[in-house]
């Protein structure tokens, strides 16, 4: 009974029905429960903590991500308490507390690293790197930005390169370093290019325009706009009036 509601639960959500999934996790739960397999109901429920964690219902699946721990705990299995740890750690994100996340990410961390999982420790090194880079941390967060980068780059995670790239970019920027974000900006802006990722590129362009208009490069500087501009068009992206602006004032400072 349980493996056909977890089926159209998986149903709902491609359908991107949640409502529906959730109920259907909620009595795949159910079963799992009057099944007593420890594996089946951690399963359930946290797919079912996913669905709340969609949805915005934070501490319904907290509750779930927790009673997921227990199990797991019970079972020694590391590498599932630490992607659960992960979860409990992002949704505190979500919810704007991320000094609450921050236990949950190292210790995630303390165990991922001899399991030598480095696509999930990628995922976490930045996570944990934007932390430290939103508290002014930067020596921190730099570090931890280039733990992400040698992860990333073990498993050819080509997405995480250009975002860690970019935020390992900004942190540089942010810490007054422009020679070094220059350098990682670029490289993420090669990372989104190969993804084609045009808003990923547009975002890397406007710190760049930044940086090359305090060495007062007009030139770099509206090079870097005219292409955000254009890919602001082509996706009807919301920086677009704020990038032509900008562009506007580079203009009028160069004439």
């Amino acid at each position: 009974m349980a493996e056909a509601d977890k089926h159209r639960a998986r149903i709902f959500l491609h359908r991107g029905q949640l409502d529906h999934a959730k109920a259907a996790y909620e009595q795949a739960v159910a079963d799992d429960r009057l099944g007593h397999d420890a594996a089946a109901l951690s399963d359930s429920l946290g797919n079912l903590g996913n669905v709340c964690a969609m949805l915005g219902d934070l501490e319904r699946a907290e509750a779930c991500y927790r009673e997921v721990l227990d199990i797991q705990r019970m079972e020694r299995n590391q590498q599932a308490i630490a992607h659960t740890l992960v979860n409990l750690g992002n949704l505190h994100i979500g919810a704007n507390r991320p000094e609450k996340a921050r236990p949950y990410y190292l210790e995630a961390l303390d165990l991922l690293k001899p399991l030598n999982d480095h696509r999930a420790l990628g995922i976490l090194s930045h996570n944990l790197g934007m932390e430290e880079a939103r508290q002014s941390h930067w020596d921190e967060a730099v570090t931890h930005f280039k733990n992400a980068l040698d992860s990333h780059r073990i498993v050819g995670n080509e997405e995480g390169l250009a975002l860690s790239y970019s935020q390992l970019g900004k942190t540089f920027l942010d810490s007054g370093r422009s020679t070094e974000a220059e350098r990682c900006l670029n490289n993420a802006s090669e990372h989104f290019i190969k993804l084609a990722n045009e808003p990923g590129e547009a975002a890397v362009l406007r710190l760049l325009a930044t940086i090359y208009e305090q060495r007062h490069d007009g030139l770099s500087a509206r090079r870097c706009l005219e292409r955000a501009i254009e890919i602001d068009k082509h996706f009807n992206l919301p920086e677009f009036e704020q990038d032509s602006q900008h562009l506007v004032r580079l203009l009028s400072s160069i004439v």
